[in-house]
């Protein structure tokens, strides 16, 4: 709790340990400040800066709306948007909770891509309201990223959203997992002299993330995957599915399975976890021979990567700590950069592909089993992945001026 932690004037509290833990050192004051890109030294600066230089601008942004993206931060600033439901590992902490993991959302958008970003960290939970509000939002952005917003809602307000705006709505705990996921897939797939049409994959995990990596295997091409939640595999013939779910039925699991997780396990080139919770030993040594691991659970993967390592020829989990570490930060900032160079109104399945592409051949030169996926500080990758977006906006001419 809180009150354990920090004391009624602010204080750290709890003894020497306490005092000196550097998480809290580091988060005293915020993580994030705005500054001044133009000096206001005298009469003259701020006479061109504000009142009444400003004034001219304003004007020909009226006339011509467009001007907008020249003339103001919006082609390089995204709103990092939340409403505190599912924040890491933390659950339903609320909104001003969730503002540290927000900020650092935002330096690492600045960090890795070059783009700014502002935390607006929302007290509601319903969809209307939530949507009501980003869309009034809107006009100061260029770009909407969503963030630790729980599913099924999450699905919902991205969707949504995305028919209301014509910049970029992102959800990253969907599609910046499932896009660094399929680059690690398609390079261990390199490794092993396989095409991914020859594998058979197995999710555990229906939610924003789960759903999100099934989609786009499917259009990478992946032979079959199989999703499964807490009741088992997502099948046509549960009666007791989401909409959401019922249409994940719908492009997935060719092979007809039903039954447990374990069950679609059997004989399975890959397991990709993002749900929590333990997966035994036992399941794992019936997967196919050189099979692949992406435990990618926090902090505690569903496989741990020493039993993993028994059977699989490539391991990954979402962890820094061990190779391979399936991380958001290696998409998120790149697929934004791109997107906001070419004034993309929204960001396709085409886009998402191509980042996954680029960032998988950031190290096709230097695979091995613990190399599947370049280091968050590979400073090839956010260049890389920026131009590959940038590439397929314009090839798919959905940018607007």
């Amino acid at each position: 709790m809180a009150a354990e932690i920090v004391n009624s004037q602010g204080e750290l509290d709890g003894g020497v340990e306490s005092a000196i833990d550097p998480a809290f050192a580091l988060h005293r004051g915020g993580k994030m400040a705005v500054r001044a890109t133009v000096p206001v030294r005298d009469a003259d600066d701020l006479s061109l800066a504000y009142t009444p230089g400003v004034a001219k601008v304003c004007s020909a942004i009226a006339e011509q709306p467009e001007l907008v993206h020249d003339y103001t931060w919006k082609s390089q600033v995204v709103a990092v948007v939340t409403d505190g439901t599912a924040v890491l590992g933390l659950g339903d902490i609320g909104p001003q909770a969730s503002l540290p993991v927000m900020e650092g959302k935002a330096i690492l958008f600045k960090q890795f891509g070059g783009v700014d970003a502002v935390p607006i960290a929302l007290d509601c939970t319903d969809v209307d309201e939530i949507v009501e509000t980003v869309v009034r939002l809107a006009p100061s952005f260029g770009g909407v990223n969503l963030e630790d917003i729980s599913a099924p809602r999450c699905f919902e307000i991205e969707r949504r959203l995305q028919e209301r705006l014509d910049i970029p709505v992102f959800h990253d705990d969907q599609h910046g997992t499932a896009v660094v996921t399929l680059a690690a897939l398609r390079n261990a797939a390199r490794l092993r002299g396989v095409a991914l049409g020859e594998l058979r994959a197995v999710i555990s995990g229906a939610g924003a993330a789960g759903v999100a990596i099934a989609r786009i295997l499917v259009e990478a091409g992946i032979g079959d995957v199989a999703v499964c939640d807490r009741k088992g595999i997502v099948s046509a013939d549960r009666t007791d599915l989401t909409d959401v779910k019922r249409e994940l039925a719908g492009f997935t699991n060719k092979a007809g399975l039903s039954g447990s997780l374990e069950s679609a396990m059997d004989g399975a080139d890959v397991f990709i976890g993002v749900s929590g919770g333990t997966v035994p030993e036992e399941a794992v040594a019936r997967m196919a021979k050189d099979a692949f691991v992406f435990a990618m659970a926090n902090p505690t993967p569903e496989i741990h990567p020493d039993v993993a390592r028994k059977y699989a020829s490539v391991v990954a989990t979402g962890r820094s700590d061990y190779p391979n570490q399936i991380n958001n930060v290696l998409a998120f900032p790149g697929i934004f950069a791109g997107a906001l160079q070419v004034r993309a109104s929204t960001i396709t399945e085409g886009m998402k592909l191509a980042a996954a592409e680029a960032l998988a051949a950031v190290v096709s030169d230097e695979l091995s089993a613990d190399r599947v996926i370049p280091s968050p500080f590979d400073e090839r990758v956010a260049p890389a992945v920026t131009a590959a977006v940038a590439a397929a906006a314009r090839a798919e001419c959905v940018a607007r001026r």
